[in-house]
């Protein structure tokens, strides 16, 4: 049984700045802000949330089916996936248009500051969701807005339960939106400041979220995460990396864990303890034998 997984695919642009960000803004100066990072090492990935959640979930032993667009630039991605034994029945090619493109540094403190364009991105709501025999549960990752609005009606008509899983698209939406996103879903995960602006701007409470749904996971980096199921929260300790060396990619890779869980069947807390364990693999690695597809 396998998992839809609804997100982005992207090329990341990965750059490390040797230095502190905070060294290099001036507060008082921030209204004639001009600012230049030297970058001496860069990489260049194939990433986006669908490719790397579908890539964890693959890796775990799990059955990804990743729904996103790319642009004309993008068949390189593409036959990526399919070496990996990804299925890519779901993936759409955007004809005049680039595949999204993230560029992301990351400082010494493991500070991050992205500028991403979302291309081809902008058209994912154009492949609708369908009920399926074969498709278990799924996700809904950061996306086109008109594609998670869509496609979390499409999961509810189907029958299909599913993650809302927002992340860095949750300020996209007003309360209303998010609250019936919540009502739509089987299960809620933010990380902690997602989760403060979901209950300001829903009104809602972790522990009334998670009436609403089989359960809430609430992140906290190195804190390890809150599950939250009927009102009650439970603490799922962290797991710590021998070595930190990049961030990037590790929420995609714990969301990658969290679907395996689910289609085993698991404990939702089971599920957080998998994603802690994941996570501290991917941002003690880098290259090729991370939790992204480069």
């Amino acid at each position: 049984m396998a998992s839809l997984i609804c997100g982005s695919l992207a090329f990341d642009t990965i750059m490390t700045f040797e230095g502190r960000f905070a060294e290099q803004i001036l507060p008082d100066q921030l209204h004639i802000l001009n600012v230049s990072f030297l970058v001496p090492a860069l990489r260049r990935d194939f990433g986006g949330c669908a490719g790397n959640i579908a890539y964890a979930l693959k890796m775990l032993g799990g059955t990804p089916l990743p729904m996103a667009t790319v642009g004309t630039d993008g068949a390189g991605y593409v036959a990526r996936m399919r070496e990996l034994g990804i299925d890519t029945q779901f993936v759409r090619e955007v004809a005049d248009s680039y595949t999204a493109q993230a560029m992301i540094m990351t400082d010494r403190d493991n500070n991050q500051i992205t500028a991403f364009h979302p291309g081809a991105m902008m058209q994912a709501h154009i492949t609708k969701i369908e009920k399926r025999d074969d498709i278990k549960l799924g996700i809904i990752s950061p996306d086109g807005r008109d594609a998670m609005l869509e496609h979390s009606a499409q999961f509810e008509s189907a029958e299909i339960p599913f993650v809302f899983d927002p992340g860095q698209g949750l300020p996209m939406f007003d309360g209303k939106e998010l609250a019936t996103f919540i009502e739509r879903s089987t299960w809620v995960t933010v990380n902690d400041y997602e989760g403060r602006m979901l209950s300001d701007r829903t009104g809602w409470s972790n522990a009334d979220i998670s009436r609403k749904v089989d359960g809430l996971v609430v992140t906290l980096g190195a804190e390890g995460c809150e599950v939250w199921i009927d009102g009650e929260k439970t603490l799922v300790p962290p797991v710590k990396a021998e070595q930190v060396i990049d961030p990037t990619g590790c929420g995609d890779a714990w969301r990658g864990a969290l679907l395996f869980g689910l289609e085993q069947g698991w404990p939702l807390a089971r599920c957080a303890e998998l994603g802690n364990k994941v996570g501290a693999i991917k941002i003690a690695s880098k290259g090729p034998q991370n939790y992204s597809l480069g």
